[in-house]
């Protein structure tokens, strides 16, 4: 019996056969989004660069984010998810961005429990953002961030097109909650 593909697998397949590529903007996750899809065998055709921007004010600089964002919200913020991803995406010219932000723990964090956690995916027609709250030690949080983001990734990339290739609002921001 052979073992079902991963979701980076699939994720790397589907940029392959479609000619389109990826970028990361991680912060809680440290590059763990980038590693996996760079571990899948043929990331070098699709996956762009990764940033890893774990301090608001490389978040700011390096990815476009918002400082009046910051200064209200703080960090771990959906917004902040948004404008990393697609940040990531405009500034390593990729076709998609996928980005992370949270608290991995194990305390609080700008008043936010462990476990608070945004993942965006950003593409050609707009953005679509996921809230999570996740259970586990700070490694835990981490990889379950990292699979989230890969899972939500795999699901707006393979969506059929519809006002907004990822987003079913014309606005281009569609925050989920999960």
């Amino acid at each position: 019996m052979t073992e079902a593909p991963s979701v980076s697998e699939l994720i790397v397949r589907h940029l392959t056969q479609v000619g389109e590529t990826v970028a990361c903007a991680e912060s809680l996750t440290a590059g763990l989004v980038s590693a996996t899809i760079a571990d899948t065998p043929g990331a070098s055709v699709v996956l762009r660069g990764g940033i890893v921007a774990y301090a608001a004010d490389v978040k700011v600089a390096l990815l476009g984010v918002p400082v009046s964002v910051v200064a209200e919200a703080g960090t771990v913020d959906p917004r902040v998810a948004s404008a990393m991803a697609d940040g990531a995406r405009v500034r390593l010219g990729a076709t998609w961005g996928i980005a992370t932000t949270g608290v991995a723990g194990p305390g609080p964090a700008e008043g936010k429990p462990a476990g608070t956690v945004h993942v965006a995916v950003a593409g050609p027609e707009g953005t679509v953002t996921r809230a999570l709250r996740l259970d586990g030690v700070r490694d835990e949080v981490r990889r379950l961030a990292a699979d989230a983001a890969l899972a939500l990734a795999l699901e707006i990339m393979t969506r059929p097109a519809k006002n907004g290739r990822g987003s079913d609002d014309p606005s281009g921001q569609t925050p989920e909650t999960s």
